[in-house]
């Protein structure tokens, strides 16, 4: 019997390894393969200058610049919005009815396909607000988009806390917004910052909702105001892909490459400061 144990454990876990690298090696594959392509096409001209020859030429500053605009948008929009949600969520709102169908609510946001915010954010920011087509409807927009994700994970991250730190800080004297502010929001940071990085990376590589709220096909100059439309690297990239024909594929290759580093570059911030955090936690 114990043989027969040892052998259906040492089977899973193989298993599990064989589903791992399933999971893994593609993805190890596609970055390899976007770094391979892609770099041979970079160059100081690539990225400080403005297309050029109907977008066959140039570099790709514009959609830089733009991509960073509307992600720090986002991270102005989404990221306080999200967490203070989550903690009236979890420290002051009362476990009810009407709470659980809020929270089911906000849960079902998140599986959404990203097109349907971005006719919302069409309808309501660019035709009912009249912000018209711009940098602020594309960052509401994608704050819209990213905020069940801030949400849920700050929840969680809170209910994750034992309540005997909260009940040691309020015999200690403090206030409950002491205790949220000083004890609870610091232990519980690594996981809210994981939702966060989550929802950031997600919303710079979007097309759907920039394409209908804030970006255009081709912009000669830098925007001057969040008032300006822009241009953007996943929308460029895609009018490159399928709208110019005989594109250079050097020139799809390297801006899909720039479009994962910065990618990266918000992932690996967030890990950092994840990691600081935790280190000051232990």
């Amino acid at each position: 019997m114990l043989i027969i144990k040892k052998s259906k454990a040492n089977f899973l876990e193989i298993l599990i390894k064989i589903m791992t690298l399933v999971a893994v090696v593609p993805v190890f594959l596609i970055i390899g393969y976007i770094i391979y392509t892609g770099i041979p096409a970079i160059s100081w001209e690539f990225l400080s200058e403005m297309p050029t020859d109907g977008m066959r030429a140039g570099g790709i500053f514009p959609a830089i610049v733009g991509t960073l605009c509307l992600t720090l948008g986002t991270i102005i929009v989404a990221v306080p919005f999200g967490i203070f949600t989550g903690v009236y969520l979890v420290e002051y709102a009362k476990d009810n009815f009407l709470t659980r169908i809020i929270n089911l609510t906000i849960i079902n946001l998140a599986g959404i396909p990203s097109i349907i915010y971005g006719l919302f954010g069409m309808a309501l920011f660019v035709i009912f607000l009249g912000f018209d087509v711009s940098i602020l409807s594309g960052s509401l927009t994608l704050g819209i988009m990213c905020l069940p994700v801030i949400i849920t994970a700050t929840r969680e991250s809170l209910l994750a806390i034992p309540n005997h730190l909260r009940e040691a800080s309020l015999a200690l004297g403090a206030t409950k917004w002491e205790t949220i502010t000083k004890v609870i929001l610091p232990a519980a940071m690594p996981g809210i910052l994981t939702g966060v990085i989550l929802s950031i990376s997600r919303a710079a590589g979007e097309t759907a909702p920039i394409m209908f709220t804030a970006v255009a096909f081709y912009l000669p100059f830098l925007p001057i105001s969040y008032w300006d439309q822009v241009m953007a690297l996943p929308y460029h990239l895609y009018v490159i892909s399928t709208q110019v024909p005989n594109m250079p594929s050097s020139f799809i290759n390297g801006t899909l490459f720039i479009l994962v580093v910065i990618t990266l570059s918000f992932n690996l911030f967030g890990a950092f400061i994840r990691q600081k955090f935790n280190s000051k936690n232990k």
